[in-house]
């Protein structure tokens, strides 16, 4: 399971005070591979697997850590993996408006979010034809 940084989630659970968190069962989907997205979410507690659809690959994710970004970078995103509860979980889910203004009212979240991404891309496999995480040939 990737790590987030300490603070991610202390302010997650500060973000989740002004709103509802969503409420999941274990094995409940929160979203498809090929779903539009629209907002991203922080896990608060629980787990979640997020398999990948083209990279038959999974990772797990615990509290502090936040996936679905790319929704809020792109209108007409499409959800490249699918996201599944591997235990009740509780999560903050954050449209693009609310995300930018948490960002807004606490800047720190923004580079505990990008730390965050960062493990978590550092902890993938390559998969074939990746070019990014090969060094260069001589």
């Amino acid at each position: 399971m990737t790590s987030p940084t300490p603070g991610a989630l202390t302010t997650m659970r500060l973000l989740a005070q002004d709103r509802g968190l969503r409420t999941l069962a274990a094995g409940e989907v929160i979203f498809r591979a090929g779903d539009m997205g629209a907002s991203v979410f922080g896990i608060v507690d629980g787990e979640v697997r997020i398999d990948w659809a083209e990279a038959r690959n999974s990772e797990i994710l615990g509290p502090g850590s936040s996936f679905g970004v790319g929704a809020l970078l792109d209108y007409q995103h499409r959800r490249v993996g699918t996201a599944t509860a591997l235990r009740d979980t509780q999560l903050l889910e954050m449209d693009r408006e609310q995300f930018l203004f948490a960002l807004q009212e606490l800047p720190m979240f923004a580079l505990e979010m990008l730390h965050n991404l960062e493990r978590r891309l550092g902890h993938l496999p390559p998969t074939a034809g990746d070019t990014l995480s090969q060094p260069p040939q001589a």
